[in-house]
């Protein structure tokens, strides 16, 4: 094994060609292909790489980041003075059978957004009694006539009177679930769609699902950020690395076009990228992108307001809703607050609940200093949790390197390791919706 991982360093690094060594099919990796480069750099030193335009991500180590690209991105961190060494492959080898996968799919079974659509069309025909189909808003390129795709939620529940009216007076609590806001970030999608079936599919045979559906609702967006996720899977077998949405107006191309949905939330918007390009660029305004604006739209229909405006205001116990925002990677169960290095007044109820929820996936809970090692303003959960005291935690889905690491992971991880890990940890979180701060 460790002359296998040495050959796949030895050739990555000198740009040769890459191919599976294990069996599926062949995935090419030249020069320009992006690898993760091991970087040592402070905080500070981070911060300012992604503010120079370097794709910048969560490192394994202290001390560390890794940085997204080609040689060639290599070769000006190294100019720049930074000693970058390679660290693991972005793209994963692929299943011998990729070729007879089913229509609307990618990379090994990965679905498209119109498989998502269709899914929750037939989740909501077949269980009517269970499950109501909303389309929230647009993604940027419907809202400018260049195709695009409707925002869509599902609503699941053991409908009585009153239930997914997108009400905030409505009797049971409600979880929500949203996934692929950064449309690279490929397991999460796939979590929500595995999470919707569970739920409806096992009403009728699992108790569980059965008791969350009794007495909860559960919300989920599964693609909130469509069109990025057609620029992702546009690529196939070699998906295209499109974190933000799909803007083009400020100039940028390739991948680098877009906002990021996760900076350009309502709340405490504005600490984080200005470089249009940037991979963490937060937009013109706060709730410029109408992604966004479907997101907290949905949000504030679902949830009142139970906290007060100060940053040390906290929820009281009595409040109630929980949310998960799922990205990858990390392992990471990340508490507020995003914008600052202070922690929430609710604290302590988050670690509690965390420590729940990590009981089923192993993740480590903490703050983003705790885990990522950076802030992050605008945020959805910064946003959920701070505008309405709903408690709203991120999950980091997947470790930072091998065959399920990264963002771009074998497709078979979702069922074989990511499924089976955070099932656990999603049936907590929408057990605690009732009394999330009593735990």
């Amino acid at each position: 094994m460790a002359s296998r991982s040495l050959s796949r360093l030895a050739l990555a690094a000198s740009g040769v060609l890459l191919t599976s060594l294990l069996g599926g099919t062949a995935v090419a990796q030249t020069a320009d292909t992006p690898v993760f480069w091991r970087v040592p750099a402070t905080v500070t030193q981070a911060q300012a790489l992604a503010a120079a335009g370097f794709d910048v991500e969560e490192g394994d180590d202290a001390g560390s980041v890794n940085v997204v690209g080609g040689r060639a991105v290599a070769a000006k961190l190294r100019a720049l003075g930074y000693r970058p060494s390679f660290f693991d492959t972005v793209y994963k080898e692929l299943p011998a059978e990729t070729n007879r996968l089913a229509a609307d799919t990618y990379y090994g079974g990965y679905r498209t957004v119109t498989a998502h659509e269709s899914h929750l069309a037939q989740v909501a025909s077949a269980h009517p009694d269970l499950a109501t189909k909303y389309t929230i808003g647009q993604s940027w390129k419907k809202t400018k006539g260049q195709g695009g795709h409707d925002i869509q939620a599902i609503c699941l529940t053991k409908k009585q009177a009153g239930d997914c009216t997108l009400s905030t007076t409505s009797t049971k609590p409600k979880f929500f679930l949203m996934a692929q806001i950064h449309a690279r970030e490929l397991s999460t999608g796939e979590l929500a769609w595995r999470w919707i079936d569970y739920l409806a599919d096992g009403y009728a045979t699992d108790a569980t699902a059965k008791s969350i559906l009794d007495t909860t609702e559960v919300w989920v967006v599964p693609i909130a950020n469509p069109d990025g996720v057609d620029i992702v899977a546009s690529g196939g077998n070699s998906p295209k690395l499109q974190r933000k949405n799909a803007n083009n107006s400020r100039g940028c191309s390739g991948t680098s076009i877009g906002v990021d949905l996760n900076r350009n939330s309502t709340f405490k918007w504005g600490g984080d990228s200005n470089s249009a390009c940037s991979e963490t660029y937060q937009g013109v305004s706060a709730g410029s992108e109408p992604e966004v604006q479907a997101l907290e739209k949905l949000a504030r229909a679902i949830y009142p307001d139970q906290r007060g405006t100060g940053n040390n205001d906290p929820a009281p116990s009595t409040a109630k809703g929980t949310m998960i925002t799922l990205h990858s990677y990390g392992n990471d169960i990340i508490i507020p607050w995003g914008f600052t290095q202070a922690t929430s007044p609710n604290d302590a109820q988050y670690r509690k609940l965390g420590a729940k929820m990590a009981a089923s996936n192993g993740y480590l809970v903490g703050t983003n200093e705790e885990t990522v090692g950076y802030d992050t303003t605008g945020t959805t959960d910064d946003f959920t949790y701070g505008e309405l005291g709903v408690a709203s935690v991120t999950f980091e889905v997947g470790s930072s390197s091998g065959t399920c690491g990264g963002f771009l992971p074998k497709y078979t991880c979702v069922d074989s390791t990511f499924w089976p890990k955070n099932k656990g940890a999603l049936v907590t979180a929408a057990k605690a919706a009732a009394a999330p701060y009593q735990q």
